[in-house]
């Protein structure tokens, strides 16, 4: 990403903080402009000539960037491990590492273990997991009970 004085161009077609249109200026009026407005002038692409530039808010900037390398990666999976006797504090705890991993655009794994005759209790835990992460991701299967755990994946 390339933004304020690292521009090299002598003229950028400029587009403003709301998406509206400002049109072709000296680098150094639109550089003037950002610093007057207290935002970041950000090149989107050099293929062009003159190149393309956005005024956006400082932070706006690396919060895009950010958005655009995750979208480039492929989700990654990740496993989360629990037993049914699992305390409200720490239900709360997984649940909000959940949501923190489903909003990166990662792949969640529950699995519960089982002892005994703990299966419909795991069963259960898994189903009220589902259910509390319903706005930010969807089981891709059902839950699946196998001899020693109960495993379900979310996708966001």
């Amino acid at each position: 990403m390339i933004k304020n004085e690292k521009i090299k161009a002598s003229e950028v077609q400029v587009t403003g903080l709301h998406g509206e249109d400002l049109g072709l200026m000296s680098t150094k009026e639109a550089l003037k402009l950002a610093k007057e407005l207290k935002v970041d002038l950000v090149c989107t692409s050099l293929m062009t000539s003159p190149p393309p530039c956005k005024l956006i808010g400082a932070g706006a900037a690396k919060q895009e960037a950010l958005a655009e390398k995750r979208k480039d990666r492929a989700p990654k999976t990740k496993e989360i491990r629990l037993t049914p006797q699992i305390e409200e504090h720490d239900y709360d705890t997984k649940r909000t590492q959940m949501e923190r991993i489903l909003k990166t655009g990662d792949i969640v794994k529950l699995v519960v273990k089982i002892q005994g005759k703990q299966g419909e209790a795991a069963k259960k835990l898994l189903e009220d997991f589902i259910r509390d992460l319903k706005p930010l991701g969807k089981p891709s299967t059902g839950i699946q009970l196998s001899g020693k755990q109960a495993v379900v994946e979310l996708h966001p």
